[in-house]
């Protein structure tokens, strides 16, 4: 990993711009993928019309004659009609893998030739079945490739559906084919005012429009008997017979067809194809190029579908990770509300803890709030020595401490070296074997330091974790990270002081035996997050780490999202160098190995891992509602929230929080999610890269709680 130099003379970060085009370039690659996936599996209904028919003024009425076969490809309407004693069998919506091969084989057996109009997102599925229908004497025809009523979309889409059906028919049989068969159509004598600009624009396009004169709506299962009367024409004469080889259970279709063969050789009927009647042939090879553009969206079409494949099944287990987790997180931090603290369930009743406490508190530039922080250490109940580490401040952090002339507070000033070595400088100086740690923008309550100590009357105790809430909440972005404190602090810590692997003690509100410091080697400046790295070398030594949500601290936060990006890329960037840091300790024996185990392992899963598949969650959204079922898509999306919510209000109530900021959830995981997703991913790629990263420091406004403002935490939920 990456050794971090930090002060001014550090080097300045390097944005590592060409991951971000990396980025960009893989996020336009699945769309690409998601939206041909989504093409060629777009779904479509029953066979109907968009809407009613309606006047047929502009229709010739050569058009309305009623015969079925319209070629307008020489600028003057033609119309055939089948030969008296003939008939034409065609099949739409194909090709499906069940029922395709079924209606194939009794062709087959029967010895007659039919004409399949092929849906292309279907026929893109199985190209096997387009070419067995080619291969066995089959005419195969173009039905588009999303199945929409063409007379309802615009020319651009048209021409595309077409185009791209053509594709999939020279890639699949080598062939493409002049017949269309416009979806939702039916009669000649059907053609109105609406739909005649799309069968005119077929013609002019090149291809002869094939309608029906028997429509037996299998589709709506009527029963074989029902079909079978419904596609013999009347007479004698001849007929195109309309019957369906997918969209749905197609066994009458199936039955149906074995009879009605027969049935019409019987009446002396022969069997024909479009071709035969318009008189030339229909299907020609396809050229080079046309083969080569289709056998190009097969394979696109292949990986596409095999990428959401792989991807849908990426986010079904992201799901149920995170709800897992979730609700493991929940039941554990219920036990630990029941039952107390690691400490507190396996240590003998001891005296409180009494003896006084050296309080740190390392301050850059903090001249907007150090006052309240050095005047709430000052007003606790406990007795406690006020270290403040100037670490090279370029404003008067120092001079307020010394003007406020509180006893009991002394002010260290040292050059510029960063917050551990600031740290560092105040353990040397504190007087008592307790310290604890604060940020210098953070306020504690009147009785923070007492409670924070008290888990030491456990001698196995090496650092206790406080509870840090958010003190400016005015506004989307600082509601959004109260929401995150809240539940990070009384779900995540209270499930990790049950499992025995805190692995942060944060900054804001941590304290520690002076052994245990030392014991790690003091407050190391090896990563960006200072107070991971030390909190995962204490447990490596052995020493237990506690978490104590009564020890409320209240500190500021970021005000607008240049600052937060910073400030968490800082702490991602610091984690993934504190895990590999520690790394060893997966294989380590005892607590340290325990720690190792539960807590590296997880915050590799869910904090490293899980982020970089959690945005496809978000992608298949986005893909459910334009392709799939949307209800069902919302629904899961809900149930999603809906857990996070519940998860969130129980988090309010064990911590005595107010539930009325919870309402900002779902639109968080819309806007909040996605930011820290791309900070994990930019944490990532940094340290895989290996650039160095400056300290950085974040501007303070002020806006935390004045001492005398600063309740005591509310119990509730225990």
């Amino acid at each position: 990993m990456t050794t971090v130099r930090r002060g001014r003379g550090a080097a300045r970060a390097t944005a590592p711009r060409l991951h971000w085009l990396l980025l960009s370039l893989m996020l336009v690659v699945l769309a690409v993928v998601l939206l041909v996936n989504g093409l060629v599996m777009a779904q479509f209904g029953a066979d109907h019309r968009v809407a009613a028919p309606t006047d047929a003024h502009t229709v010739p009425d050569v058009v309305r004659a009623g015969r079925p076969i319209i070629d307008l490809r020489h600028g003057t309407a033609r119309t055939l009609h089948v030969p008296d004693g003939t008939v034409v069998l065609t099949f739409d919506d194909g090709p499906d893998a069940v029922w395709t091969p079924r209606i194939l084989e009794v062709l087959e057996r029967h010895r007659v030739p039919a004409t399949f109009f092929v849906v292309g997102n279907l026929a893109a599925q199985r190209p096997d079945l387009v070419r067995r229908i080619h291969d066995a004497g089959g005419e195969l025809g173009i039905h588009t490739f999303t199945h929409p009523d063409l007379a309802y979309v615009p020319a651009w889409r048209r021409e595309l559906e077409l185009s791209q059906t053509q594709l999939v028919v020279a890639g699949a049989a080598g062939v493409t084919s002049t017949l269309v068969r416009p979806p939702y159509s039916s009669a000649a004598e059907a053609i109105d005012d609406i739909s005649w600009p799309s069968v005119r624009d077929l013609g002019r396009t090149g291809y002869v429009t094939v309608l029906t004169t028997h429509d037996t709506q299998d589709w709506s299962r009527p029963g074989a008997d029902e079909i079978v009367r419904r596609a013999i024409p009347e007479d004698g004469a001849g007929g195109v017979i309309l019957m369906h080889d997918a969209g749905g259970d197609r066994s009458q279709t199936v039955e149906a067809l074995d009879r009605l063969i027969p049935e019409l050789r019987a009446r002396g009927y022969r069997f024909g194809t479009v071709g035969d009647v318009v008189g030339e042939p229909v299907t020609v090879p396809a050229d080079p190029s046309e083969r080569l553009r289709g056998d190009t969206l097969l394979i696109l079409v292949r990986g596409a579908t095999a990428a959401t494949s792989v991807l849908a099944v990426l986010v079904g287990v992201t799901g149920a990770l995170v709800i897992s987790r979730l609700l493991l997180l929940v039941v554990l931090a219920r036990r630990h509300a029941r039952q107390g603290s690691s400490w507190g369930r396996s240590a003998p009743v001891r005296p409180p803890v009494t003896e006084p406490v050296s309080v740190i508190v390392p301050a850059y530039n903090e001249e907007a709030c150090v006052a309240r922080t050095v005047r709430s250490l000052v007003a606790s109940d406990h007795p406690v020595e006020v270290i403040v580490v100037d670490d090279g401040s370029t404003d008067a952090t120092a001079e307020v401490v010394r003007g406020l002339g509180l006893p009991g507070v002394t002010v260290f000033r040292r050059p510029n070296g960063g917050k551990p070595a600031a740290l560092n400088t105040g353990i040397a100086q504190a007087q008592h074997d307790l310290i604890v740690m604060m940020d210098g923008d953070t306020v504690f309550a009147r009785d923070t330091v007492r409670r924070l100590v008290q888990p030491f009357a456990d001698p196995g105790v090496g650092a206790v974790a406080g509870n840090a809430k958010v003190a400016n909440r005015s506004g989307v972005l600082g509601a959004w990270q109260h929401i995150e404190y809240v539940v990070g602090f009384a779900i995540d810590r209270r499930a990790y002081d049950v499992l025995e692997c805190i692995p942060t003690v944060p900054g804001a509100v941590g304290a520690f035996r002076r052994r245990a410091l030392w014991g790690a080697g003091g407050v190391s400046s090896d990563t960006l997050a200072e107070d991971t790295d030390l909190t995962m070398a204490i447990s490596r030594a052995g020493w237990r780490i506690v978490y104590e949500p009564e020890a409320v601290a209240r500190t500021e936060v970021p005000t607008d999202l240049g600052q937060l990006w910073r400030q968490r890329y800082r702490w991602s960037y610091g984690t993934i160098q504190s895990m590999w840091k520690h790394r060893r300790a997966v294989l380590e024996p005892g607590r340290a190995g325990r720690f190792g185990r539960r807590g590296i392992l997880h915050l590799a899963l869910f904090q490293v891992a899980l982020p970089l598949l959690a945005p496809l969650m978000d992608v298949f959204l986005i893909y459910g509602l334009l392709f799939l079922d949307p209800v069902r898509t919302v629904l899961g999306w809900l149930a999603l929230v809906l857990s996070q919510l519940v998860a969130g209000a129980y988090a309010c109530r064990l911590d005595g929080e107010s539930m009325r900021g919870l309402w900002l959830l779902p639109l968080q995981q819309l806007v909040y999610r996605q930011l820290m997703y791309a900070v994990v991913i930019q944490s990532i790629v940094t340290a895989l890269v290996g650039i160095r990263l400056r300290w950085q420091k974040l501007r303070r406004i002020g806006e935390g709680a004045d001492a005398r403002d600063a309740p005591d935490v509310v119990r509730a939920g225990r």
